[in-house]
């Protein structure tokens, strides 16, 4: 069973624990859906000012990214490689972080209310398999340390992977 914790409010201490409870989560657990349904989860109920936290799966055939697990409104079903900020974090195997999606060339409008965004790649063997997708309504909501921990974070999945 899942013990939810009291989150500190030190972010650096706050971001290990949510990474602690990942591995936890993840640990006996090899399917890739209830990984990624409950990492979604977990973002959600951690990150502040965020309105939509999920996956997109590599369709290898049609290179392009299939919707995931997320927690947030309905979203985008399909994003070409190279299109919108998934897209291209998917085609460049990099995190990608946008202060300003309204300024983010081919930038992707699954919700209105969108205003800055992080995509971290899902690199498994020198493949891209997904992204992690980050909205928040406000502008230049996430920083370097968001990345990094969120780099972390999506370490731990593609163990599980």
């Amino acid at each position: 069973m899942f013990h939810v914790e009291n989150y500190s409010g030190q972010r650096e201490k706050d971001f290990e624990l949510v990474i602690k409870q990942l591995q936890a989560l993840t640990a006996d657990e090899p399917n890739t859906i209830a990984n990624l349904a409950n990492a979604s989860s977990l973002l959600n109920q951690f990150l502040e000012e965020i309105n939509w936290v999920g996956f997109y799966l590599t369709d290898e055939a049609k290179n392009q990214l299939v919707l995931g697990p997320f927690q947030g409104l309905p979203a985008c079903v399909r994003i070409p490689f190279g299109r919108g900020v998934c897209g291209t974090a998917a085609a460049e195997q990099k995190t990608l972080r946008v202060k300003d999606v309204h300024e983010f060339p081919g930038h992707i409008a699954c919700d209105s209310a969108s205003q800055s965004e992080i995509v971290v790649p899902i690199i498994k063997d020198g493949k891209t398999i997904g992204v992690l997708d980050i909205d928040s309504p406000v502008k230049n909501r996430f920083d370097e340390q968001d990345e990094k921990y969120l780099n972390q974070f999506v370490d731990v999945l593609v163990q599980t992977l």
